[in-house]
């Protein structure tokens, strides 16, 4: 047999051809051949394989990339998969700047491509290990007492995060540079004094020698790994910031160490009054130092930009009490939860996964999934979520989606695969970027000879000192952080509202939208039809026509025909069985009831089967349609013999978040599949630009498709499964939380509380943070443009300015800090 899988996460041909040799790997397999175009492999097998052995073949051979069913977003990935022992971390590592896509990598390190410190992705759902105290080699997955001593267990202190020990690691190394280059430093400021005291305890040349010993700890231990990263970066020709301060600084060191040991080789303008050559150690550790403080200022800014997605894992609870068979309360870890498990919630608990409740009621705070402050009345029968609080009251629940299944790990997946994605507006600093440092490169060689040309003396000193000062102080990587870092915290800032963003591109073009096409029911309206009155305007009773409409709506699944036989069942109504049912997409159900025909729909639901309105009935119909209630014709062997009446409430923030929108200057189309009356009321009352009556779902998909040819960028938003292809066809496709899972696996941006004053807050969010992304954008530019002249001297033939480069690279530092703290400020953004 041949299948076609998925596979996410592939950039370079080395991915493809280390996904075939994993797979083939497999005794079941008989070939593999992936495509890095179409992210898909096509495996040849001796017999069927589940997808999570596949899954785990992949990450067995250290591959972190996702493989699923052609179209089925929600597998299990490899961060939620096999990987529980490792607590805060899951040990998948990707580059903040996101130089290789959406690429990750097995462990610690730098980026092959701008050698920039590689993060670690926060975990998606944590895992507790239990330990004795008196004997810690007894590890279990769940509370009990040690088997040893009978003590009881307790939790095993979570491993530290990579990017704490980064941090830790950069520290120490910072202590140690700033202990060795501080002494460098004063040494060589001592030499601006008039009759320099040091020169009466040692000579120059000696000084010269002391400070070439403190550089060293400094150079080769300290800031080495600047040195390592330069070089990768020349031999693999990616070309990034390292390379020009290895290139600067270590032109700088070589310079001192070959004039502190053959003086004599340089010409009279290198030298000092003493005989001695000018040095640069200060230079060169003051430099690296900086540069060091940079990263160290980074490390801590970039724990921050992911503190969103941290605060979401925290609620993940790590056990829950197991209510048994036997009526008794266990105490059992997350990960033992199975679905149909019975689960008892405490007071002020956290839910532990997603399920009903079958027992009791409380009030359920669910602001950190909703963004919604005020907590929800719960009770049997209502949905909870894994990671909202419990109020003051306890209840017991069934257990329906645990692991990565359940809401929040969904959301904490969203997010990290978001925050990893790159926005189209990143293409321009990607492009400039890939120019940059040969750019640099060459206006420090241009500036060296200019200066030794037509500098003043000592020229070669001068020509010298500023080429270097032009290669420290450009920063390509204030560039290439100006994009994801807005991302990153736009995204977890998103998820903290109740917005789920799937992609960067979702993000930046919700920006750009101006027409929006909406759902009336479950969108606009509460989603929570009601019958309002069954009327025959035939002798035969109302009630007689309930007894057969709610017969033949028990075998669908419309929201419509739940209610009409919830109120059937209320009016304590006997349902019978109905032969040869049939649904007909955006008309209504027909069936048989003995020797009867039964039809429930809309005017051309009658056309089709042939019914005849009576003129009463139809006065009747247009009456209540009029007032915004869905109404259906009720026949019965091809003869219209009465109505039923549905109310759907409007969602009391419809009208105030539709206002909002049409004054931004947002198109507010509704397209329904209700008739023309309800539909008009409906939209005088919201007083939207637009509306569609009768819509089938292809209709949905044209109307669409004609906006965007007209040059608009449509946003859909909508919650049914006949909604997906028109959330897939639109720019920006909205899920409405309370909907379908295939709606929302269709669109790009998902309201967790399904609620049209969410599409205002992304509308916000996607403002703030391509606002955001400019003003980086902006930063980074004017910062190189302004900083590389003047460090090549411009200003010093009119100023007589010069640039130190140590100043350079404190300007440096500080432009890659500057651009993560400005992204930080997304934090506290109004939505």
């Amino acid at each position: 047999m041949k299948h076609i899988y998925k596979v996410t996460g592939m950039t370079c041909t080395g991915c493809k051809s280390g996904v075939e040799n994993a797979l083939e790997n497999l005794n079941e397999v008989i070939s593999v051949t992936a495509d890095l175009e179409k992210k898909e492999a096509v495996i040849e097998m001796k017999k069927h394989i589940p997808l999570e052995k596949l899954q785990e073949t992949l990450l067995k051979a250290g591959l972190h990339y996702t493989i699923s069913m052609p179209g089925n977003h929600k597998t299990t990935t490899p961060d939620q998969h096999h990987i529980k022992k490792i607590v805060d971390g899951n040990g998948i590592f990707y580059c903040p700047m996101h130089c290789e896509g959406e690429k990750t990598y097995d462990k610690s390190g730098d980026c092959p491509v701008c050698g920039m410190d590689l993060i670690e992705q926060p975990k998606m759902v944590q895992s507790v290990q239990y330990t004795c105290p008196m004997h810690p080699e007894i590890i279990k997955e769940s509370p009990g007492d040690c088997p040893i001593c009978g003590m009881d267990l307790v939790p095993v202190e979570a491993d530290e995060p990579e990017e704490n020990k980064t941090y830790k690691e950069l520290l120490k190394k910072m202590k140690i540079s700033l202990l060795f280059t501080l002494p460098i430093f004063l040494i060589t400021m001592a030499e601006m004094l008039p009759n320099n005291p040091l020169l009466n305890i040692f000579p120059q040349n000696t000084w010269n020698w002391i400070q070439f010993t403190l550089s060293l700890p400094v150079v080769f231990y300290a800031t080495w790994m600047f040195f390592e990263r330069a070089w990768k970066s020349i031999i693999t020709w990616n070309l990034n910031m390292f390379t020009l301060i290895g290139i600067g600084s270590g032109i700088a060191f070589v310079f001192s160490v070959f004039a502190l040991l053959f003086p004599d080789v340089f010409p009279d303008d290198f030298k000092t009054e003493s005989g001695t050559v000018f040095v640069y150690f200060e230079a060169v550790t003051v430099i690296l130092t900086l540069v060091l403080l940079g990263q160290l200022l980074e490390a801590r800014a970039h724990s921050q930009t992911s503190g969103a997605i941290k605060e979401l894992m925290k609620l993940a609870p790590t056990q829950a009490t197991l209510v048994t068979a036997e009526g008794k309360d266990r105490i059992i870890s997350i990960h033992d939860i199975k679905k149909g498990d019975l689960l008892r919630v405490k007071p002020g608990e956290k839910i532990p996964v997603d399920g009903k409740i079958t027992e009791g009621e409380s009030p359920v705070d669910e602001s950190m999934i909703t963004g919604e402050p005020i907590p929800v009345d719960k009770g049997a029968g209502d949905p909870v979520t894994s990671g909202t609080i419990n109020g003051n009251r306890s209840f017991v629940m069934i257990a329906e989606k645990v692991g990565s299944e359940t809401l929040l790990s969904q959301i904490i997946h969203m997010v990290n695969t978001a925050s990893r994605s790159r926005a189209p507006i990143q293409k321009l600093a990607d492009r400039i970027s890939k120019y940059f440092v040969p750019i640099v490169v060459i206006i420090s060689v241009i500036t060296f000879f200019v200066w030794k040309i037509f500098g003043p003396e000592p020229a070669l000193v001068y020509a010298f000192v500023n080429a270097i000062a032009v290669l420290i102080i450009a920063c390509p990587c204030a560039l290439g952080l100006a994009t994801p870092m807005s991302v990153m915290v736009g995204v977890g800032k998103g998820a903290q509202s109740g917005i789920l963003i799937k992609n960067a591109e979702a993000l930046e073009n919700m920006n750009k939208v101006n027409v929006l096409i909406t759902d009336k029911t479950g969108t606009i309206t509460e989603g929570k039809p009601s019958v309002e009155k069954v009327v025959s305007v035939t002798s035969q009773k109302d009630t007689d026509l309930l007894q057969r409409i709610a017969s033949l709506n028990q075998y669908s699944e419309h929201p419509l025909a739940e209610a009409i036989v919830k109120y059937g069942k209320e009016k304590n109504i006997k349902l019978m069985d109905i032969d040869h049912f049939k649904a007909i997409s955006g008309k209504g159900v027909t069936g048989k009831q003995k020797d009867q025909n039964i039809a429930l729909g809309n005017d051309k639901l009658m056309e089709e089967i042939g019914a005849e309105i009576p003129e009463k009935l139809l006065k009747m119909v247009v009456s209540e349609q009029k007032m915004g209630k869905t109404v259906s014709y009720i026949a019965i062997d091809k003869k219209a013999v009465g109505y039923v009446s549905i109310t759907d409430a409007i969602k009391s923030t419809s009208k105030e978040a539709i206002k909002k929108l049409i004054d931004e200057g947002v198109e507010v189309i509704m397209l329904t599949g209700d008739n023309k009356n309800t539909a008009k009321a409906v939209a005088d009352e919201l007083h939207l630009s637009d509306y569609r009556a009768e819509c089938l779902p292809g209709d949905k998909l044209k109307v669409i498709e004609k906006l965007q040819k007209k040059g608009k960028i449509v946003a859909m938003a909508g919650d049914g499964i006949n909604d997906a292809p028109a959330l897939a066809q639109a720019d920006i496709g909205i899920a409405m939380g309370t909907g379908t899972d295939v709606a929302i696996e269709s669109a790009e941006i998902t309201l967790i509380k399904g609620d049209l004053q969410g599409i205002v807050k992304a509308k916000n969010l996607s403002h703030a943070v391509v606002k955001n992304i400019k003003q980086n954008l902006f930063f980074a530019f004017v910062y190189n443009i302004i900083g590389v002249p003047i460090a090549a001297g411009v200003l010093f033939p009119v100023f007589g300015i010069l640039l130190s480069p140590m100043i350079a690279a404190v300007a440096m530092s500080f432009s890659s800090v500057s651009v993560i703290t400005n992204s930080l400020r997304l934090r506290s953004a109004r939505l």
